[in-house]
Parts: C-alpha cells; structure tokens; sequence
C-alpha cells in the first residue's frame, strides 16, 4: 500500500462543499422529480402512456452505463475539469429537456443529461474525501449522504409543486440556478489534483456496459411486458448475465483492465458494496412504494403525498447531523446495527397500515425510517473507504453509486413483482366470501346479496381497496426481512486498525 502525504489544508472547503451539494442534490433530484410530471408530458409531446416512461428509462440507463467511468475520466482529465465539465454539461441537458417538442428529443436530452449526471454523485464523494482530513471524513459523508437520501424524497414535492404552479418544463428548468451557482463556486475554489494517464479499456467497458444496460432495461421495462412472459426480457437477460460474466473474466485475467481488480481484496469497500446494495434495495423501494399508495387508497393530492413523505426526509437530516460526530467516537458496526434496527422496525409499523388509518402512523414511521438509513448510511460510507488507498477513491466512488443505483432498481421491481402478484391473489381471496350464500353479506349489504348492480360495484371497490392494502403490507414484511438478514453484513466489516490524527490523512494530491 502506497504511503500517503500528509493533509494539506484546502483553502474555502466550505464554499467547495457547498458546490458538490448543490451538484449532489440537482442529481438526485432528477431521479424522481420528473416522475409525478409524466401524466402532463404525455399530451404535450404526443406520446401514449407506455411509451412516455422512457423519459425515465433513458436517464436511468445513460447514468447506469456511464457511472464507471468515472474514475477514468476524472484520472484523464482531472477531477476538477471533470466536476465543471459534468455540471454544466448537466445543466444545459436539463434546460434542452424543458424545451423538448416532442418524445425522441426529450428521450434524446435525458440520455444527455443522464450521461454528464452519471458522474456528479461519485466525484462529489471523492472531492469530499480529498478535501477533509481523515478524522472529519464521517462529517463529510454524513453532507453528502443528505443530498444522496433527501433528493428522492423532495423530489416528487417539488415537482408536483412545480407542475402544478406552472408546468412540467419547470421541473427541468429549476436546475438553471442550481447549475449556474455550483459551477461558478467550483470555477473559482475547487483544487486541481495531478492527472493519472491511464490506457483506456474499450472491451472492458463494452462488456459492463452492456451487462449494466440490459440489466437496467430490463428492471424498468419488466413491470409494462409481463416479465418472463415476454421475449424481450429474456434478451435482456441473457445480454446481462453474458456481459457480467465476461466483464468477471476479463478483469481476473486481463492487464491494465477498466478497473482495477485490486480494489476488492479491500474487505471493507468489498463488503460496503454488497451493503449499499441492500440498502439501495431498502431506501429506494420504500420510495416507490408510498407515493402511489397515498394517492390511490388514501386519495392525497401529489402536494399533500410530498407533505406526508417529508417527515422522512427531516429523520434523515436529523440522523446526519448526528452521526457525523458519533461516527468519530462510536464504532461504526454500532451504528449501523443500530440504523438497520431502527429500519426494521419502522417497517413493523408500517405492517399496521390500513385505509382507514389517518397519516400519524404514515409519519411516525417514516421519521423512524428516515432516522435508521441516516445511521447505516453515513458510517457505511466512511467505513467502505476508510482502508482503501486514495488512489482508488475515484473508481471505489464510481462502483459505489451504481451498485446503489442496482440494488435501488432490482428492490423496486421485487416489490412491484409482489404488490401486483399478491393484489390480485388478494381480490380473489377477499371477492370469494362475496356471494349470496354468505350471511355475513346479508347482514352488511342486502342490496349487494341480492344483486343490485350498484352495491356490488361498490363492495368491488373496497375489496380492491383492501386486497391493495393487504398487498402493500406484504412488501413491507419482506423489506423488514430483508433490513433484519442485512445484519449479520454489519460484523463483517472491519475497523481500522490506526484511526489517523490530524496531520496524517490521505492528502488532497492522493494520486
């Protein structure tokens, strides 16, 4: 392992802060904030209801494909020239899709914007470690795990806000000034580091590019063909497991590979990255889930959903304020036994919902919630790359955000997969006991029993109503199962032997 320099102080690290957050969180944002627009886009790009989702479908791949390469571009060019160059490129992307006309050019501007957006998150994570001395390393992460945590769930708040004040264009156009504002501080105050020429890896890349974009198609195309029933997922599942494991042998036996294979003999960073992936699968699926279940059996307006869903969001920030300071004192496994324990049971509480519940319990959970993923969350990302040498900041970064980013997609088609499969289970379970045999019907609904047209289409409502509920209390017992056999993960990570002071950490000239 390559001894590193003493830290160097960087001049205004507030004001670089502040640029990678803005960056952070206008990247994070676009993951969901144009998903409550969709329904509006429809009529003013002449597209239909199936084929509109690809708006969101070609961001998500575009990102997908283009993340690992982040630590080589930012080697090539620089980390600095990589950051400004990806935040402009990210911003004027997002002004052209507020100005798309029709469905192939904003499908065709959210590729773009999805390509310079892949690298902003990973290269904010490694500015951040480069910038902060070791022993400040857990503050850093606990920052920039707020913009990563928060963005999805400001997200379709404010763009419903936004839709419905003025128009979908301006859930693309809100990223001018943001854009504008972390580039000019980044222009003015963020360091250069030396350049690292390295051979690029065409076939490499190729094979995971293909493994990760099919993969990602895949997720998000499954739910609208019937999965397995269509032949197009099949394809994209054979393209996946083909370029994954040629991708694996390739970099087992190849020289001078797109990654380097030595990154994963580190324990930690090996183990944080099957960790962020379960919480990709835990954070992201709770997010899909709540929206359409408040507004289809609770009748919440897309603004009312966002206020219900904002509480989370203050857990989050309220466990980042701590935990960046017990992450220094306390041994990060604590905390994220802690952070899954406390999510475990969020999610128990969340098995008592049902339609005739007020939002109390909606909030309390998901404080809860918010609160448990800020404590795995930050000492996760501090502890994956506490052991790992600075020169493999960029690409560990880089693997880091895709792995979440796989894990998030594959836990919101599961639990799809089992909300819809056990919906309709439900209705035909809950439907049986409706027939005129039944005393218990007589007794509620005589009308219904015998025959009338119109009770019956209301009692058809509600048990569409509860086989729904049933079905999403389903999903939370199986993302509470999951959060609780995440556990044992925790005492596979490994505390750093020598917990450098000040004056000792990596230093911002890692490479």
């Amino acid at each position: 392992m390559s001894q590193a320099e003493p830290f160097k102080e960087v001049p205004h690290r507030g004001l670089i802060t502040l640029s990678l957050m803005l960056a952070t969180i206008m990247q994070a944002l676009d993951t969901t904030i144009a998903n409550v627009a969709l329904p509006n886009m429809t009529g003013d790009l002449g597209a239909s209801q199936d084929t509109i989702t690809w708006v969101l479908t070609s961001y998500i791949v575009a990102a997908a494909i283009m993340t690992p390469m982040t630590g080589w571009l930012s080697d090539r060019i620089g980390r600095r020239e990589l950051f400004l160059v990806t935040v402009i490129g990210f911003t004027i992307a997002s002004m052209l899709c507020g100005m798309a006309w029709d469905l192939n050019s904003a499908v065709a501007f959210r590729l773009l914007q999805g390509m310079f957006g892949a690298a902003l998150v990973p290269l904010s994570q490694t500015v951040l470690l480069d910038i902060n001395p070791k022993e400040k390393h857990g503050q850093a992460m606990a920052m920039w795990g707020a913009g990563i945590m928060v963005g999805p769930i400001a997200g379709p708040v404010l763009g419903g806000w936004l839709t419905d004040t003025f128009n979908w264009r301006y859930t693309f156009f809100v990223n001018l000034p943001v854009g504008i504002l972390a580039f000019l501080i980044a222009a003015a105050y963020l360091p250069r580091v030396p350049k690292r020429l390295r051979g690029f890896d065409f076939f490499g890349f190729l094979m995971l590019s293909i493994a990760v974009g099919a993969l990602q198609l895949m997720l998000d195309r499954g739910e609208q063909i019937d999965w397995f029933a269509s032949p197009e997922i099949w394809i994209e599942l054979g393209l996946a497991i083909a370029g994954l494991w040629v991708f694996i042998v390739h970099l087992l036996t190849g020289k001078n590979t797109f990654i380097d294979p030595k990154i994963f003999l580190d324990r930690n960073f090996a183990t944080g990255l099957l960790f962020i992936f379960v919480i990709g699968i835990i954070l992201f699926s709770g997010l899909a889930l709540l929206p359409p279940m408040l507004s289809n059996l609770f009748n919440h307006p897309t603004v009312t959903t966002g206020i219900v869903m904002a509480p989370r969001g203050v857990g989050t920030m309220i466990s980042m304020l701590l935990v960046g300071r017990l992450v220094r004192i306390v041994d990060a496994r604590i905390l994220v036994i802690a952070g899954l324990l406390l999510t475990a049971s969020s999610l128990y509480d969340m098995t008592g919902f049902s339609p005739q519940m007020d939002d109390y319990l909606i909030v309390t959970s998901g404080v809860i919630q918010g609160l448990g993923l800020g404590l795995v969350f930050v000492p996760l990302s501090t502890i994956a790359f506490a052991t790992l040498e600075p020169r493999f900041r960029a690409d560990a970064a880089s693997l880091f955000s895709l792995v979440r980013n796989i894990g998030s997609g594959i836990g919101i088609s599961i639990v799809t997969v089992v909300l819809t499969q056990s919906a309709q289970i439900n209705h035909t379970e809950v439907g049986a006991a409706i027939n005129p045999f039944n005393p218990n019907l007589w007794a509620v609904s005589p009308s219904a029993a015998s025959g009338n047209l119109t009770a019956l289409a209301q009692l058809d409502q509600l048990v569409n109503q509860q086989a729904m509920m049933i079905s999403y209390v389903n999903d939370f017992w199986l993302m509470m199962l999951v959060t609780l056999l995440a556990i044992p993960l925790a005492l596979m990570l490994r505390k750093p032997k020598t917990m450098p002071m000040a004056g000792s950490a990596p230093a911002v000239h890692a490479d």
